[in-house]
């Protein structure tokens, strides 16, 4: 069964190719067989209550420098195709939470991955509330009382913006720190979401470890280690990618949160855990399957693509 696949996502010609995960779904789908499209959301139209976009047939290959060939742009209606996988990278801001308005039209009847309603209504560093068992202590404000209460209670604290991502603009910070107030004070101006702030693990220096979960069951995990003198995990950060198993406690965390993102239709999910505690769920466009590849774990895009053909087959 040859479908029809269009991936939106940042314009492809600046794509990383040898850690998108995005990228690594396109040759999965191509070596299947599907036809596939790109497109980026600024090319998103929505005209009395149809959407369409203006889409290039592409063609990639994993050669760095020389990873895709574009054919002719045409506006298409998305509704016409079979599968839409939403792969643009955050922030999560309004830009992104509109592009979830108009795909959400055009959902299930094109299957869109992940669900557009679902990733709007759970974004990483919210939905991940809901398991609060599962979580280190943490607040969500903006109230520095509040704040500098959780500080006194647990002294060594993480501070990141709600709506952050890729590991920028988080800092620790302790009792008796004198560049605290500064640091609120920069936070407020520059943000105007609340502040995530967590009691700090120090278990971080031994990695922040993503799990990857495919229709609510583990299904990888790659071990981020922070470069020497750095908190943040985040490859992009210059965290190092080590092969992991996963432990009992992760099973167990896994366990509890997949039935509510099966639930949800989020059926490519990232999870971040450390020390054993979950900290953040992403659903927007979740990392790390080409890294589990590489470093001898399982192929995590032919796993999805089982899952979205059955879907599809299902409809």
């Amino acid at each position: 069964m040859s479908l029809n696949v269009a991936i939106q996502m940042d314009p492809i010609e600046k794509v990383r190719i040898a850690g998108d995960t995005g990228f690594s779904l396109m040759l999965e789908a191509q070596a299947r067989g599907h036809k596939l499209f790109t497109y980026t959301p600024d090319k998103l139209t929505l005209r009395d209550g149809k959407v369409t976009a203006v889409i290039n047939p592409v063609e990639v290959r994993d050669v760095e420098g020389d990873h895709y060939t574009l054919g002719e742009p045409e506006r298409t209606d998305l509704s016409t195709l079979d599968v839409v996988l939403l792969r643009q990278d955050p922030p999560f801001d309004m830009a992104y939470v509109s592009s979830t308005h108009m795909l959400e039209r055009i959902h299930p009847k094109t299957l869109v991955v992940n669900d557009p309603a679902e990733v709007r209504n759970a974004p990483e560093k919210l939905f991940v509330t809901h398991f609060p068992e599962l979580m280190p202590p943490t607040l969500i404000t903006r109230d520095k009382a509040e704040i500098e209460a959780f500080r006194e209670e647990f002294g060594e604290i993480v501070m990141k913006p709600l709506y952050g991502h890729g590991g920028a603009t988080v800092f620790k910070t302790g009792k008796g720190d004198p560049n605290f107030g500064s640091l609120c004070d920069l936070f407020a101006n520059l943000f105007r979401e609340p502040w995530v702030v967590q009691a700090f693990l120090k278990e971080v220096t031994a990695g922040d470890k993503r799990i990857i979960l495919i229709d609510g069951k583990a299904a990888g995990a790659v071990n981020r280690v922070p470069a020497e003198g750095d908190l943040r995990a985040n490859m992009v950060r210059g965290g190092a990618a080590r092969p992991t198993d996963l432990s009992k406690r992760e099973l167990e965390i896994c366990e509890r949160i997949g039935p509510a993102l099966r639930e949800r239709g989020l059926l490519l999910v990232g999870i971040d855990v450390i020390g054993g505690k979950l900290t953040e769920i992403n659903v927007t466009a979740p990392t790390g399957v080409r890294a589990i590849k590489k470093l001898g774990g399982p192929d995590l895009a032919a796993q999805l693509f089982d899952v979205i053909e059955a879907k599809r087959a299902a409809l």
